[in-house]
C-alpha cells in the first residue's frame, strides 16, 4: 500500500517520541537509550507513508514522567493522541489535564523492564471506569492465561499491544489467540496489528506471524487497529514504515475492511474528528 492509496484519515496507533535527555531526562531504572526523534520526525514519517493521525504512546524509559508525551501532542497538536503511564494513585484533576491534553488510555507494560506492573491492572481500572479512557497493556498472552479473565472483570475498555505478543509456534493455535478474539468479539477490547517483529524468527515480510495477523483480521476486523511502533525501540532491524503497512494488504486484502482499520475504528477508539 503506497500513500497514493493509503485512506484519508488514515491513523497509525501506536509511536514513540524521545528528546533530548538535557530537556527530559530518561529514568534510571530503564532498559534501553534510545536515539532523539523528536516530533517534527514524526510528523515527516506520517506524511511519507500517507498517514493522517497518530498516537503517541509513553516509553518506558521516561517512567511515569509523562511531560515528554504531553509536549510531543501539543506540538502535533489535534492531529495526534496519547497513551501515558500512570500510577493508580494519581489524582482526579491531574486525569482530567492529561484528558484534556489528548491522553486517552494508560499504558501497563509487562514485557519492558521499567514498565509498569500488570499487578496494577485492577486499581488502575477502578480509577478509569467511567472516565471513557482505556487501559493498554503489552504482555506475553500466551504465557499468561489469567489475563483473559481478568480482562473479562475490569469493566474498562483494553487494547492490546503487539498481536498480544503471540508467537509463530502455534500461532492462531494458540489458547490465547482464542482467549482474545473471544475478548474482542464480546467488546471488551481492541487488539493492534503491530510489531510483528517481536515475535517473528524471520525478517520482513514476517510470513511466520501472518496467520496470527490474518486471523484476527478474520475474526473481528470491526476492533482492530493498525500501528507503526515507530521508532521501533524493540528491534535492532528497524524496517521501513511503508513496507509495515504494506503488510497490512496482506492480512487484510479487502480494502473496505483495511479501512475500517486504519480509519474508523481509531475514530472510535481514540475519540478524532469523524471528518
Amino acid at each position: 500500500m503506497d500513500a497514493n492509496h493509503v485512506p484519508a484519515g488514515a491513523c497509525d496507533c501506536h509511536a514513540h517520541v524521545f528528546w533530548p535527555p538535557a530537556r527530559f531526562p530518561f529514568a534510571s531504572a530503564r532498559s534501553y537509550t534510545p536515539p532523539e526523534r523528536l516530533p517534527s520526525d514524526y510528523r515527516a514519517m506520517l506524511q511519507r507513508v500517507g498517514l493522517a493521525r497518530g498516537v503517541i504512546v509513553q516509553p518506558t524509559v521516561y517512567g511515569t514522567d509523562n511531560r515528554p508525551t504531553l509536549a510531543a501532542l501539543a506540538e502535533l497538536g489535534d492531529r495526534v493522541r496519547g497513551v501515558a503511564v500512570l500510577s493508580p494513585e494519581i489524582a482526579d484533576n491531574e486525569l482530567s489535564a492529561l484528558a484534556a491534553s489528548g491522553i486517552r488510555g494508560a499504558r501497563i507494560n509487562a514485557l519492558t523492564p521499567g514498565g509498569t506492573s500488570l499487578d496494577h491492572l485492577e486499581a488502575m481500572a477502578a480509577r478509569l471506569k467511567g472516565s471513557g479512557w482505556h487501559i493498554q497493556i503489552f504482555a506475553d498472552f500466551p504465557r499468561r492465561p489469567d489475563l483473559i479473565p481478568r480482562i473479562r472483570g475490569v469493566g474498562v475498555p483494553v487494547v492490546i499491544d503487539h498481536l498480544g505478543a503471540i508467537g509463530p509456534e502455534l500461532g492462531a493455535g494458540d489458547p490465547a489467540f482464542s482467549g482474545i478474539v473471544g475478548l474482542l468479539r464480546d467488546g471488551l477490547c481492541w487488539l493492534k496489528l503491530s510489531g510483528p517483529y517481536i515475535v517473528s524468527r524471520q525478517h520482513l515480510p514476517y510470513s511466520d506471524i501472518a496467520p496470527v495477523a490474518a486471523g484476527f483480521v478474520e475474526a473481528c476486523p470491526e476492533r482492530l487497529v493498525w500501528a507503526s511502533d515507530w521508532p521501533h525501540p524493540s528491534t535492532n532491524e528497524a524496517p521501513d514504515e511503508a513496507d509495515l503497512l504494506t503488510l497490512l494488504d496482506r492480512w487484510a486484502p479487502d480494502a473496505a475492511i483495511r479501512k475500517r482499520i486504519l480509519v474508523d475504528n481509531p475514530v472510535e477508539l481514540y475519540g478524532f474528528d469523524r471528518r
